[in-house]
């Protein structure tokens, strides 16, 4: 049933339609396109790769990918389309991207190559040799790999490029690269490797560099001279005869590869090959049979690399037989008839001791009466043989033994020998006969045996008379020879001894005996400068006594000897040597020195006559003192001393006297190390002696002073010290050191109030005061009655008061003793007001502070002085007080030592005063 609105139905339709070709002719107009990824790719043979085919149209008919590839599968959407291609084994391949839009194809082109990598490197096999100085041809294949332009091919010998070819600008489909090269064979190239190295470099293409090389190939080089071996080999080889042969071959290489083959006839050779560099030799030993008598060739061939060099020489090989000698009696006793004989091959012609036989092959023949003569009697006979042209002879002989009785010949046994003592001689005395005699020397007189033929030292123990006695089995015979050793002249201890001892006024003469063949004359010269010849008897006197050269001469030699002669005589005392008179000096350890004149050297002893002496041994430093004398004295008791001395010829006496003297000596009981003296006293020199005789000198002086200490001087402190004392005497010194202490009486030498002003009361005060003493003084205190509160030091050396009262006002005293004395000050303390008054006085009692300035030891503002200081040691040391800033000043005194025990007290004057305010 028609709807209600006809007419807009159909404007609807109309619109719709118009809307419709307005956009497909939109769409006809846009720039639609197709696109293929990857547009371009490599893949290595073999391989496989996805492609993606779309488009950017928003609604496509269709679309595929064509392509003669295989497929494996396919993924598609809307506008695109993904295929994996696989087992892509073309050079080359172009796929086509289509998609269908807007009744338009659109289209995108690829493109897919493929790639191979030098898998196979193949270098063509070299030459098994290959000759120096010619060239050969190296040929390397890379069968499939490419692309070929991405390929480069070099040829190595060893790791050196021969040559690099790159094959850059082929087609892209072209596949696989051989690279040839000519090279030149050189010697050092033996046994060098060559090799091919392929790569393939797609870097460019976003891939890597593929390399691969071939088995390496060895090339071996050789060298051949084209001159033929030297063959060194005898013309002519007898038959049963080892001969040597030798090949040389130079100018080869290498030489350890060369292979020699050396032979004679059909008889291969063994030799043994020396190499030496470039050159070679081998030699080998041939041995001919006899039937291979004649010609025959001798072959050397030497091969290498595949070339030989040959060298043939002719030999002739030859039968010669030596000849043979025969004697009809080897052994004949003499006087037996001896036939000789030779004979040698049927072609051999024979001569026998000149005698020449009639024809060839003939014996040659001789006899003879045989005597001692013809004993080794050699006959010779010659064969002679004609080979190849050549005469070739051979020789042979025998001996002819003949049996004769000994015979003992001067020449070769002579009568009489005379030999030299000490040299290697062979005694000889030989025999001739047949057999060999033997031959027998023995003294006559006690039948000792001399060897014969035997080498040895010559003695004199062999001269003497031998009878020799020469034996066979046909006899002997005998003869007596005489033997004399010849030798130097000796002179031992008996004939003439080295030491001989005369006794003076004896009659002696000196003569010595010399052993020597022939016999010696001796001659005795005294060895000193005048040289004098000691001959004859004469009486001995001490000058005689020295020392002789003896000397015995002969034909062989001489000898010399030097004798000592000592001559001796009794003892003898001499005043110098031995003094009657000694004094000993205790603590020496000197023994008595005596010396006693005598030969031998005599004894000597002293021992002590009367008094503390007596019996005693007196100590002697003589060089043979008797077995009784003491060793080094320690105590020698003085006295008389009779001395004895006494030897094989006589004995001597003397009476000596002996003293003792001591050096210096001080000890602790005789000179004290400390000691004190008293000050102001009067002390002559210090209490040291010392013992010694004769008695010593002592003398002290004071160390950094050169002068001794004045005597009758007073002591003062100065004193004091150290002191060196020195004894002396005419055996020596002796040295002490002594320290000497000075003491003294006490002195209050100072008196102090703290503060010095400025006090209020119930503030504190202190008082000090000091001593000088020696011994060091003990300090006591006097204070006001009344006053408490009172403290004092541990050497009482100080008083303090705390919170000052008007009880503490008064006079405090201090108060120094020791042994020798005491001594005390005094101080005024008064409170008046609200002011504090210190008062100082001394131990006189004067009303008046000056005139006891000498006491005081301290300082106080006084108004006498201006206000100045007042110098308290001065005052003491003076007698006055001083004011320092230029006011006089009242004299006063100073007081002594009190024996009573007073103390010093001021002498009067003005009073000296510190105010204390009050706050």
């Amino acid at each position: 049933m028609p709807g209600p609105w006809p007419g807009l139905r159909q404007a609807l339709l109309g619109l719709w339609a118009a809307l419709s070709l307005l956009r497909l002719s939109a769409v006809a107009q846009e720039p639609f396109w197709a696109d293929l990824q990857p547009r371009v790719a490599l893949v290595e043979r073999g391989g496989s790769l996805w492609l993606n085919c779309s488009t950017n149209c928003p609604r496509p008919e269709r679309g595929g990918l064509e392509t003669s590839l295989r497929r494996n599968g396919t993924q598609r959407g809307l506008r695109w389309l993904a295929r994996q291609l696989v087992d892509i084994r073309e050079p080359e391949t172009q796929p086509v991207c289509f998609f269908r839009c807007a009744r338009r194809t659109l289209q995108a082109r690829g493109l897919i190559r493929t790639f191979q990598r030098p898998d196979r490197v193949e270098l063509v096999p070299l030459p098994p040799w290959q000759p120096a100085g010619e060239n050969f041809t190296l040929s390397c294949r890379v069968p499939g790999a490419g692309p070929r332009g991405s390929l480069t091919l070099t040829l190595l010998r060893g790791s050196q490029e021969l040559i690099r070819r790159s094959f850059t600008g082929e087609p892209p489909r072209a596949r696989g690269a051989v690279l040839a090269a000519t090279v030149l064979a050189r010697r050092e190239d033996h046994e060098a490797n060559f090799s091919c190295r392929a790569e393939l470099d797609l870097r460019p293409h976003g891939l890597g560099l593929f390399e691969n090389s071939s088995a390496p190939r060895q090339l071996r080089i050789f060298v051949l001279s084209p001159e033929p071996p030297r063959l060194s080999a005898p013309r002519l080889l007898e038959v049963g005869l080892e001969e040597p042969v030798s090949c040389a071959f130079d100018r080869l290489f290498p030489a350890s590869e060369a292979q020699v083959y050396l032979a004679l006839g059909d008889k291969t050779l063994h030799p043994e090959v020396t190499r030496d560099g470039d050159a070679l030799t081998a030699t080998a030993t041939v041995t001919a049979k006899a039937e291979e008598e004649g010609t025959r060739q001798l072959v050397c061939n030497v091969i290498l690399g595949g070339e030989s060099r040959e060298t043939r020489e002719n030999v002739t090989v030859y039968l010669f037989q030596a000849p043979l000698l025969t004697l009809s009696e080897q052994l004949a006793p003499e006087g037996t008839t001896v036939t000789v004989t030779c004979t040698a091959g049927t072609r051999a012609l024979v001569t026998l001791d000149g005698i020449q036989a009639v024809t060839p092959g003939h014996p040659a023949q001789l006899q003879l009466n045989a005597t001692e003569n013809d004993d080794k009697r050699t006959f010779f006979c010659e064969a002679t043989l004609e080979v190849d042209g050549e005469t070739l002879s051979k020789n042979g002989s025998a001996e002819l033994r003949v049996l004769y009785a000994p015979r003992l010949d001067d020449s070769d046994c002579p009568r009489s020998w005379t030999w030299l003592e000490g040299l290697e001689q062979t005694l000889r005395c030989e025999a001739r006969g047949n057999p060999a005699p033997s031959v027998h020397c023995a003294r006559r007189d006690s039948g000792a045996v001399l060897a014969l033929g035997r080498l040895g030292p010559v003695s004199r123990a062999l001269a003497g008379t031998y009878r020799c006695t020469a034996a066979n089995a046909q006899g002997e015979a005998v003869k007596d020879v005489r033997l004399m050793v010849e030798y130097a002249p000796s002179l031992d201890v008996v004939g003439c001894p080295e030491r001989i001892t005369w006794l003076e006024g004896a009659e002696a003469s000196l003569s010595c005996v010399a052993h020597g063949i022939p016999p010696p004359t001796v001659m005795c010269v005294r060895a000193d400068e005048k040289e004098e010849v000691f001959e004859g008897l004469l009486r001995v006197a001490r000058e005689h006594a020295g020392t002789y050269r003896c000397e015995a001469a002969n034909v062989r030699g001489s000898a010399t000897k030097t004798v000592t002669i000592t001559v001796e005589y009794g003892p003898r005392f001499e005043e110098l040597s031995c003094p009657s008179n000694w004094t000993w000096v205790e603590g020496s350890g000197q023994p008595f020195s005596c010396e006693v004149d005598g030969k031998p050297e005599p004894s000597l002893e002293c021992v002590g006559s009367g008094g503390t002496s007596e019996g005693l041994m007196l100590p002697l430093v003589s060089p043979a003192p008797t077995p009784r004398a003491p060793g080094t004295p320690s105590a020698l008791a003085p006295g008389i001393y009779i001395c004895n001395a006494t030897n094989p010829h006589g004995s001597v006496v003397k009476t000596v006297v002996v003293s003792a003297e001591s050096p210096p000596e001080m000890d602790e009981s005789t000179c004290p190390s400390n000691q004190t003296w008293l000050e102001g006293a009067q002390v002559v020199a210090l209490d040291c002696v010392s013992r010694g005789r004769p008695s010593p000198l002592v003398r002290c002086s004071k160390e950094g002073r050169s002068r001794p200490r004045p005597e009758g001087q007073r002591v003062s402190r100065k004193d004091a010290g150290t002191y060196l004392c020195v004894a002396t005497n005419a055996h020596g010194t002796d040295a002490r050191t002594v320290t000497v202490g000075v003491e003294y009486r006490p002195v209050v030498a100072e008196l102090a109030a703290s503060p010095s002003g400025g006090v209020r009361p119930g503030g504190n005060f202190t008082l000090t005061c000091r001593a000088e003493a020696w011994p060091p003084a003990q300090i006591s205190w006097r204070a006001p009655p009344g006053a408490s509160n009172i403290g004092l030091s541990s050497n009482n050396s100080t008083l303090s008061v705390a919170g000052a009262l008007g009880s503490h006002g008064g006079e405090y005293e201090c108060e120094a003793t020791n042994a020798h004395g005491r001594h005390a000050r005094r101080i005024t303390v008064r409170v008046a007001g609200p002011w504090l008054w210190i008062a100082v006085g001394g131990a006189a009692g004067g009303a008046a502070l000056l005139a006891a300035g000498a006491g005081l030891a301290f300082y106080v503002q006084s108004t006498a002085c201006k206000k100045g200081e007042y110098n308290v040691q001065e005052a003491e040391s003076s007698g006055e007080a001083v004011c320092l800033n230029g006011a006089g000043g009242a004299p006063g005194a100073e007081g002594g030592p009190e024996g009573t025990g007073s103390a010093e007290a001021p002498a009067g004057g003005e009073v000296f005063a510190i105010q204390l305010t009050e706050a």
